[in-house]
């Protein structure tokens, strides 16, 4: 019962942060698995396999909730969606074979780098005020859009996310209006989690090291406790959102994954390199 409370305690926080930034819970709910899966005493060969397992696993009931709410502003383009999503599904189930290759620390150092990128990058666009078109010039065609899908499945499935960090960006250079960009990249997060979660599961089947409870690298106790916790927090966390600055909630979000990253590339190094 203490452990699934703790979990709770986790969903509260990336649910709040979620609805805060505007980005999907993974960012948040892998480094904090990592840290809880350490406490528990879980291997450290799997323990970060875990971590992005059950992360995807949550992600799928997320994703749900997120796409109606799309849907039913008719905001998804559902047209891009279908081009993308069998690079998705395949780029996916790829990611989550890539992640089992690794070490638990090359996966942790992976995960450091990509956090404090995607930190970096949110402050430098916060500086850059560029207003892109919006006329869909720069789409590519369906075999671009299909390979897109799959890198960025590929890399989403690796680091546990819903891959809006990497969807949005890519449609809004393609000059997709950004409000269509965020919601078609809600739906793209769906089949992620899913060939994601399902290929951490398979992966992991009969690891003789998994802890109870566990479904190949995804840890049940740990998804319910997010998945009850996340979604009401993510409202809070939008309401909180629009009474504070947009950019310094942007800035301090930033801030946060540098030091996320810097914290998991540091712990890392010198195992990998010495």
């Amino acid at each position: 019962m203490e452990v699934l409370l703790l979990y709770l305690l986790v969903g509260m926080g990336a649910g709040t942060i979620a609805g805060l930034f505007g980005v999907g819970g993974g960012l948040i709910i892998v480094p904090a698995l990592v840290l809880m899966f350490s406490a528990q005493g879980i291997a450290p060969e799997i323990l970060t396999h875990m971590a992005v397992g059950t992360s995807l696993a949550t992600i799928i009931v997320t994703s749900i909730s997120s796409v109606r709410t799309h849907h039913g502003k008719r905001a998804v383009d559902w047209k891009i969606f279908a081009t993308m999503a069998p690079g998705i599904l395949l780029g996916s189930w790829l990611g989550g074979m890539t992640a089992d290759w690794l070490s638990g620390a090359w996966l942790q150092f992976l995960i450091g780098i990509f956090a404090v990128v995607i930190g970096v990058k949110m402050w430098i666009d916060g500086l850059r005020k560029v207003q892109l078109p919006t006329d869909g010039s720069r789409l590519p065609g369906k075999a671009g859009l299909t390979l897109a899908g799959a890198v960025i499945g590929w890399a989403s499935a690796i680091f546990g996310i819903g891959g809006g960090s990497l969807t949005v960006p890519f449609l809004s250079r393609c000059h997709i209006v950004m409000q269509r960009a965020v919601a078609t990249s809600a739906a793209c997060g769906l089949p992620i989690a899913i060939a994601g979660a399902l290929s951490f599961a398979v992966q992991g089947w009969n690891n003789p090291q998994l802890p109870a409870w566990s479904t190949g690298y995804i840890y049940w106790p740990a998804f319910v406790g997010i998945v009850l916790a996340s979604t009401w927090f993510a409202r809070l966390g939008a309401k909180l959102a629009h009474r504070l600055s947009p950019q310094l909630l942007k800035n301090c979000f930033a801030g946060l994954l540098f030091v996320i990253g810097v914290r998991f590339i540091w712990q890392n190094y010198t195992v990998l390199f010495s």
